[in-house]
């Protein structure tokens, strides 16, 4: 039995509030479920103050439907493995880009890590590709990322429902808590947490998709185009720090192959000169590290996952390829304007 506290010392109206602010979505419609068959059901009905307390109370569980026309308060990943190694490298991949995220313990097993918007929203698709972006980065197996969709339309009027955390019949059970990613334990006072959270800003997600020189997904209409008009990789051939990088190493050898693997395929090198290119640099370098010189099997594998997966991540702020950077890098002088990291172990302020 956990001693977590969800109700807190606030009366009934802040919890409620709290919870709308965060857990919203569709108003006009809900959704429910058994908690002994897991048969979901729809309520095509108000989300009133009544139906979030009834949750909150362990009466009846409240699921909702984050889209709403193609924006979103909040985004969740879905880990349904109780493996908590996932998720918490997630958490901390997010740190690194200035994104506080948010790990709840599911209803049934896994984990859902959570990352919540500014009041208005974000465009779904924009947030979709920043948190796929960074799966990408720590190289995680394909998960569900809610909402499912971009948008609601004739064809997809609700996208698919969300449990909502805090369902009062499990979070004696330790479910459908927020967690301390210190510890993995609940917070002692879920309210305090939720209160604490951090919003992040739709500016952010352009500013990582810019840096990172991702894909702009089509929003409102527009045709998908490279984010950055000036990508360095196009205009230069390769970054300065890529040209360095190439010139051998003496450390970290498999981290910065990847990496290279990454530039190159972003200048429209095929895969197999990609992979003969690595093998040429793996023959200059010198380890240091006590390790051995990157194998080509091991190339091999690197140019294989880059290529059939689509990374396109510099790494800038991996410690390990920052030495590396110049400061005439466009893209090193993007990154510099990145906020300063949250420390998402500690409760903060609401920003």
């Amino acid at each position: 039995m956990h001693s977590t506290d969800h109700a807190g010392k606030r009366n009934t109206a802040e919890k409620v509030r709290i919870f709308r602010t965060l857990f919203t979505g569709l108003t006009h419609v809900y959704a429910t479920y058994n908690p002994l068959s897991g048969h979901y059901s729809q309520l095509k009905a108000p989300v009133t103050d009544e139906v979030i307390l009834s949750h909150l109370k362990g009466r009846r569980p409240y699921a909702f439907y984050l889209l709403v026309k193609d924006r979103t308060r909040a985004m969740v990943v879905d880990f349904d493995q109780d493996d908590s190694w996932w998720p918490t490298r997630l958490l901390a991949q997010a740190e690194h880009y200035g994104i506080p995220a948010y790990i709840e313990r599911s209803k049934s097993k896994g984990y859902h890590v959570w990352v919540f918007f500014q009041q208005d929203g974000v465009p779904a698709a924009k947030a979709r590709i920043v948190l796929t972006f960074l799966l990408d980065e720590i190289e995680a197996p394909r998960l569900e990322i809610f909402p499912r969709h971009d948008q609601i339309g004739p064809s997809v009027p609700f996208s698919l429902c969300v449990n909502a955390p805090l369902f009062g019949a499990l979070v004696p059970r330790g479910r459908t808590v927020f967690l301390d990613p210190r510890t993995l334990n609940p917070f002692p006072d879920q309210w305090t947490s939720l209160e604490g959270v951090h919003y992040v800003a739709e500016a952010l997600l352009d500013q990582i998709i810019d840096i990172n020189q991702l894909r702009a997904p089509e929003i409102n209409g527009k045709t998908s185009t490279e984010v950055v008009p000036n990508d360095p990789c196009h205009t230069f051939g390769l970054p300065p720090c890529a040209r360095k990088m190439l010139e051998g190493v003496g450390a970290s050898q498999r981290v910065i192959c990847f990496r290279l693997a990454v530039h190159l395929r972003k200048t429209g090198l095929p895969a197999d000169l990609t992979l003969e290119l690595l093998k040429a640099w793996a023959s200059k370098n010198s380890p240091s590290d006590g390790k051995g010189t990157i194998t080509a099997r091991e190339i091999t594998a690197q140019v294989s996952s880059v290529f059939r997966r689509g990374y396109r991540g510099c790494g800038l702020l991996d410690p390990l390829i920052r030495p590396f950077c110049d400061e005439s890098c466009p893209i090193r002088r993007a990154t510099n304007r990145l906020p300063t990291p949250c420390v998402t172990s500690e409760i903060q302020p609401a920003s």
